[in-house]
């Protein structure tokens, strides 16, 4: 103890104070503060932090200048009070976050740290160095707290107030008596603002819509002013910046051109956003781009990057070649093909044209195909830039020509001729990651040629491209793997020629432990290989496939078997022959006994062998069985979930083989597996059962059924989703196949408990419990089944009412309508809104599901559907309309013409509805009575509302029309009504000229 020093209690509240009792000696402070690693705490806050997630080239926008007016300044983020400091003659004791003790500097209980030297203050953004809590005195710690703003003046409802907001909205906590005009609207707007940026959701909506329509009135200068700099602000989060983003967005469309003084700095603050990772970011700035250009105008844009275009920062000239991309796709490319001819043909600085080949580049990309109509002016910018003295523009040339020729494949090759001579001059010439960057552009140029020409430039790149198997560079992989997949694909290599000269160097070079530890390499060297074995034959690509899938790495077999599986679903399995099949099967079993984490790879893969093989299963059966028992007694619980989701894959292939016995066996051992306390593992063991039960004849199925369904009982109470869905589905099976085996009563007793299974979350869950209401209503009668959903559909919860709706409507479909169809129209009489919707809801389904056996029906359900469509509730009429098109669209052309003009009268009052769920259905009603009336009649109740003074009516008829306008405009001639003079009729309002 003669290292531990104890602190003198410091003055204050004694049961308020955190401080330790005691110091730590150095060396243990020491080593504490060495193993930073371990802090779990401090690593999983920093990884939800926002910028955790960038990179460190997309960190550089925080130092692009944003340019402001002299009469503008944003005012600085404060310091902390001169006491926190510590004088400069004193070395800095480096603290932990633990350690809440640590007393001041001046006090003589300080271990001083006599063998480190100063440590230097980090900042947040400093990533080359670690984190260090700032050193501050209980004196500031005290300012700081009198000083947190938790209320600002005049604007209510924010969530949260930061410090950094401070910096910019600071007028707004000064109290002042006199303000003039101007400092009044800037105060207004700031208030605006703030609510947008920290207001809750309902005050955030009702903001952005009073900044939207006051924008005119604050003016450009102060809005663009005012939001600009915080979006520069290294401090804001990723929904402050969306919110600020949508207010740039929503203010441009309103001030039109006086933005165009602010055109530089809003790409500043906006262009970095199109590399951003989130795509609903990268999408929100193209947008915004978009109308900044319609807006401006080409030749303003283009002012204000001109200076860009060739900046000695790469960061920025990367930026400005994806706006000017987006420029040229909103205002259109030959409109900015003269400049980027200009560009790319620079002599002033190869900066420049190397911005040009990016800038085509990116519209390749961002245009797709939809650039094929200006890719002869855009070959012509690049074709001389090949040769270009500067290796950077070559290789960026290299890329414009791949992304333009990916981008219009299979068309275009002619274009193209005038590239190829220099494109193989250059791969002939290059080295290292310039010639991936001219193989690349190779690989996509041959997949736009004939046969003829392909199988040329093929043989004579082969050359190059083995010589780079063996290249470390990883760039380089990637380009000899995407060449081979393009000289395959377009039938440029011989079968003779993969399988001798190129298979062998390819499984040598690219399988290996390395590549398997690179997701993006191995994902493509899989891709690569299932291409080469359509030349190849399946056979001689899984034979070299066998060594690594009994590699001691488990990544390579993890990659191995994804080959294996991807070669097995594309080309089949039959040619392999039974030597290569007992090996294949050896090394898969041995790669699933392997298998120590959680990946299902390995299980998909020996699953998709199994279903290929099928009947040629037999001989391996028995040991793949024996392994499967053995590992479902395994101690750990995701070695039984593999075993029994492997023992589910086999069941087809057992059947095919015709090994009941096997089968019944596997069966009782699941079953006896039923009390499996983790339910990962229990789902997987009923799914395998299910699978069991769906193909053994039920008279031979051991155990019996009787024994399996009243232990499935309780297991439909367990929460975990796979098991509540598997248990349905087996009990679906059951009672498909085995009904009588099991008493009325238990099946009523399984029937209540499908109904807690209808508010499940999980859609996949419902859908299989309704599915097997009806295998249950046709085994025991829909009676019984039905007096159980009726009752379900007096509850409130909606989600639930729907799920009987949809069970009742099952019922109907399975059981037959007729008995279903008078007990739900006698529930109707029940004075209840819930009631009497989630009736017309189950005759909804139930007439979707029957067909044109709704016929039967019609006449028995209009006096309903007239109450409904008569009704006061919007539901009612909505979901009685949704009943009108399922019978208007079942049963046309038979015959109920009068019924459905009674309908077509009800129906046609509700088009006036403003609720756009009700309209919907509605027009979804209507336009089906018309397919069954013909035009003519629907048409005869639009004519009259077309010119109607008031502007809402004159909107439902005109929409009403242009429907049948574009539905059926050929049957529509006949039933235009005459509005010639001969025929007596005159309209004046015709006449007039709007």
């Amino acid at each position: 103890m003669s290292g531990v020093k104890f602190v003198k209690e410091r003055d204050g509240n004694p049961k308020r104070n955190l401080m330790a009792a005691y110091s730590m000696p150095k060396e243990v402070l020491q080593d504490l503060e060495v193993d930073t690693a371990e802090d779990q705490l401090r690593d999983k806050s920093a990884a939800k932090s926002v910028y955790a997630r960038e990179s460190e080239y997309q960190r550089q926008r925080f130092d692009l200048e944003l340019k402001r007016d002299a009469s503008v300044t944003k005012r600085p983020i404060e310091s902390v009070d001169s006491s926190a400091t510590v004088h400069d003659n004193e070395e800095k004791v480096k603290k932990s976050r633990w350690d809440v003790a640590a007393p001041s500097p001046d006090s003589s209980n300080v271990v001083k740290n006599q063998e480190s030297g100063p440590v230097i203050p980090r900042s947040r953004w400093d990533t080359q160095k670690e984190y260090q809590m700032p050193e501050v005195s209980t004196a500031a710690n005290d300012e700081l707290s009198k000083e947190l703003i938790t209320e600002v003046p005049g604007v209510g409802d924010l969530q949260f107030f930061r410090p950094s907001d401070k910096a910019h909205f600071g007028e707004l906590l000064i109290q002042k008596t006199e303000l003039t005009a101007e400092e009044d609207k800037d105060r207004q707007f700031l208030r605006i603002l703030l609510r947008v940026k920290n207001g809750k959701p309902q005050v955030r909506k009702i903001a952005i819509r009073a900044l939207r329509d006051r924008a005119s009135q604050f003016g450009a200068p102060r809005i663009f002013n005012r939001v600009l700099p915080i979006l520069m602000d290294r401090f804001l989060e990723d929904q402050e910046r969306h919110l600020m983003i949508k207010v740039v967005d929503r203010i441009m469309t309103q001030l039109g051109d006086l933005v165009k003084p602010y055109t530089h700095r809003i790409l500043t603050v906006i262009a970095p956003t199109l590399i951003d990772e989130d795509k609903v970011t990268r999408d929100i700035g193209r947008e915004i781009i978009s109308r900044l250009a319609q807006t401006v105008g080409l030749f303003a844009i283009i002012t204000n990057v001109r200076a860009d275009i060739d900046h000695q920062d790469e960061y920025v000239r990367n930026i400005t070649s994806r706006v000017l991309a987006v420029v040229a796709r909103a205002l259109g490319v030959s409109s900015l093909v003269p400049f980027l001819r200009a560009v790319c043909h620079s002599k002033k600085s190869w900066r420049a044209r190397q911005t040009g080949m990016k800038t085509i580049q990116r519209i390749g990309a961002i245009m797709g195909i939809g650039v094929l109509p200006y890719l002869q002016s855009l070959v012509e910018c690049i074709c001389d830039s090949l040769s270009d003295e500067q290796l950077q523009v070559r290789v960026a040339t290299a890329q414009c020509i791949a992304s333009l020729a990916q981008s219009t494949h299979p068309y275009g090759i002619d274009t193209f001729n005038v590239v190829l001579e220099p494109l193989w001059r250059g791969i002939r010439t290059h080295r290292g990651k310039s010639l991936a960057s001219f193989l690349r552009a190779l690989g996509f140029l041959i997949s736009l040629m004939d046969a003829e020409y392909a199988g040329y430039y093929t043989q004579e790149v082969m050359r190059i491209v083995k010589r780079e198997f063996q290249s470390p560079d990883d760039e380089m992989k990637k380009a000899v793997l995407l060449v081979l997949q393009k000289c395959c694909a377009a039938g440029g290599l011989t079968f003779k020629q993969v399988k001798e000269e190129i298979m062998p160097d390819f499984f040598r070079n690219f399988w290996s432990r390395r590549t398997a530890l690179v997701r993006q390499i191995s994902r493509i060297v899989i891709f690569t290989t299932a291409v080469l074995s359509e030349r190849s034959g399946s056979a001689y690509s899984i034979s070299h496939l066998l060594d690594p899938l009994r590699d001691e790495s488990e990544p390579l077999r993890i990659m191995a078997v994804r080959a294996i599986g991807r070669i097995v679903k594309q080309y089949g399995s039959q040619d392999i022959d039974k030597r290569l099949e007992t090996r294949l099967i050896d090394s898969l079993l041995i790669a699933f006994q392997e298998q120590t984490n959680e990946d299902r790879t390995i299980l998909y893969g020996f699953g998709a062998v199994i279903e290929s093989l099928d009947v040629r299963m037999q001989p391996y059966l028995p040991p793949i069985v024996s392994t499967v028992l053995d590992r479902l007694k395994h101690k750990s619980p995701i070695i039984r979930q593999h075993a029994a989701d492997l023992c589910a894959m086999m069941v087809p292939a057992i059947h095919h083989c015709g090994e009941q016995g096997m089968l019944n066996k596997l069966n009782i051992i699941l079953y006896e597996s039923l009390g499996e306390v983790y339910p990962e593992v229990l789902g997987a063991l009923i799914g395998a059962m299910s699978q069991i039960v769906a193909v053994v004849e039920f008279d031979r199925l051991q155990p019996p059924p009787n024994q399996i369904l009243p232990n499935l009982t309780p297991i439909l109470r367990n929460r975990h989703r796979r098991v509540q869905q598997n248990s349905i589905i087996l009990i679906g099976k059951i009672a498909e196949k085995g009904p009588e085996s099991i008493p009325p009563k238990e099946w009523m007793r399984i029937c209540f408990e499908l109904l807690e299974m209808l508010k499940s979350p999980t859609k996949s869950i419902r859908r299989a419990a309704n599915a097997s209401f009806g295998s249950i209503a046709k085994t025991i009668g829909p009676q019984d089944v039905l007096v159980a959903l009726l009752n379900n559909l007096k509850v409130q919860e909606r989600q639930l009412r729907v799920c009987t709706a949809v069970a009742i409507g099952i019922v109907a479909e399975t059981c037959g309508s007729i008995t279903v169809l008078p007990a739900i129209m006698n529930e109707y009489k029940t004075p209840e809104t819930n009631v009497q919707n989630g009736v017309l809801k189950a005759m909804t389904f139930m007439f979707e599901y029957i067909g044109d056996m709704s016929k039967d029906f019609i006449y028995a359900t209009v006096p309903l559907l007239q109450d409904a469509l008569t009704d006061r509730d919007l539901v009612h009429r909505q979901t009685a309309a949704t009943v009108t098109r399922h019978l208007a669209l079942n049963c046309l052309g038979k015959g109920y013409e009068d019924a459905f003009l009674h309908l077509l009268n009800l129906l046609m009052p509700n088009v006036f509805e403003t609720s756009p769920h009700v309209i919907a259905r509605i027009v979804e009603g209507i336009e089906a009575l018309k397919l069954a009336l013909g035009p003519g009649v629907a048409l005869n109740y639009v004519w009259a509302g077309l010119f109607h003074p008031a502007k809402n009516v004159r909107k439902a008829f005109w929409n009403l029309y242009n429907n049948s306008y574009v539905q059926c405009p050929d049957a529509m001639v006949a039933y235009y009504p005459s509005l010639d003079e001969d025929s007596g009729r005159k309209i004046d309002e015709l006449n007039v000229v709007l």
